[in-house]
């Protein structure tokens, strides 16, 4: 599960369930825990903005001064990933995390307090300071709170 093809996964939307699906199983097999993946892994279950169906994605997560933030990098793609378009219409959600799950209400962050903690997102995982040059996209950041 350690290497993955980051351009096939945002371009092959078949590829990407393939993928997830396999650290989903490995995410509730192990207690939250995925080889290759540091902690900081969630579970986000969404209701689809369009389908109205139930959704799920695994996700990095990142404290930040106590707050739990998500981030809509999509792995650098000029597009964003479904679950915030999925936040959008319906910030009301519920995320596993290790061996707990709870309800959480997702807050976008405003362009200037997402502007401010942007770059303690980037220092915190340097992937997400490198996916924001990819792309001409802001790259939003949710916080979760417990509902």
């Amino acid at each position: 599960m350690t290497e993955f093809d980051r351009d096939k996964l945002v371009s092959d939307v078949k590829a990407l369930e393939d993928f997830n699906s396999g650290v989903v199983e490995q995410f509730r097999t192990n207690g939250g825990r995925v080889d290759g993946f540091a902690d900081g892994l969630l579970l986000l279950h969404t209701t689809g903005a369009k389908s109205g169906k139930p959704r799920l994605s695994p996700l990095a997560y990142l404290e930040v001064d106590g707050r739990m933030l998500i981030v809509g990098s999509y792995g650098g793609a000029p597009k964003e990933p479904a679950w915030v378009h999925n936040l959008r219409a319906n910030p009301h959600a519920r995320i596993e995390v290790g061996t707990d799950a709870y309800e959480v209400v997702a807050r976008e962050l405003p362009r200037a307090e997402r502007d401010e903690l942007y770059p303690r997102v980037g220092e915190l995982n340097p992937n997400f300071a490198k996916y924001q040059t990819m792309v001409d996209r802001v790259i939003p950041l949710f916080e979760l709170t417990r509902a």
